[in-house]
């Protein structure tokens, strides 16, 4: 079988390219962006409410707790429009929103940038996308939609997005430590 492995962490994204014989694995292609991750889907959010002056942009280049906030508040959307169509944030000095469509065209250029990187590997790894057997999503920033769909209608198959994309990680490097220590 061959496998794409979509890894889109906080600040990184690479995609490899495995085929899977008699339980050996061989990695045929790998791309990536060493800076690109969901980080940059949180300043693509702060940028917009700079832009709509949600924000006072002044202090938030000046105050570094203030920016600090905002940017967790920006975290929490992304993460809430992973589950819900809008986010508000409201306090006395901040009224913050956010409507997933909205999210999902901030982000489409970077996601379109993952999927460059997807194509590179699939160049490298001489396969077309109809011999990529299964996808594989690992990476928190992967929990997006937007992102799930966007990589499903890259390779025209469903996503695998059962394990949770923050263990997976953790799994595999147990699943290879137990290979290394002459276990099967």
């Amino acid at each position: 079988q061959t496998i794409a492995v979509y890894d889109l962490g906080g600040g990184t994204f690479d995609v490899s390219i495995l085929q899977i014989h008699d339980g050996i694995f061989e990695v045929l292609a790998t791309n990536g962006d060493t800076f690109l991750g969901g980080d940059d889907f949180d300043r693509a959010i702060m940028d917009y409410w700079m832009d709509k002056e949600l924000i006072d942009k002044a202090r938030f280049i000046s105050d570094i707790s203030y920016k600090q906030k905002v940017r967790l508040i920006a975290e929490e959307a992304k993460k809430t429009l992973s589950s819900e169509n809008d986010f508000t944030y409201k306090t006395k000095d901040l009224e913050l929103n956010l409507s997933a469509s909205k999210f999902e065209s901030l982000i489409e250029s970077l996601v379109n940038r993952t999927l460059d990187s997807c194509s590179a590997a699939l160049k490298d790894s001489r396969k077309s996308k109809t011999e990529i057997d299964h996808i594989v999503m690992v990476g928190g920033s992967t929990r997006v939609p937007y992102v799930k769909e966007k990589v499903s209608h890259f390779f025209g198959k469903q996503v695998h997005d059962e394990l949770n994309p923050d263990e997976v990680v953790a799994l595999g490097a147990a699943v290879q430590a137990n290979v290394l220590a002459g276990n099967q």
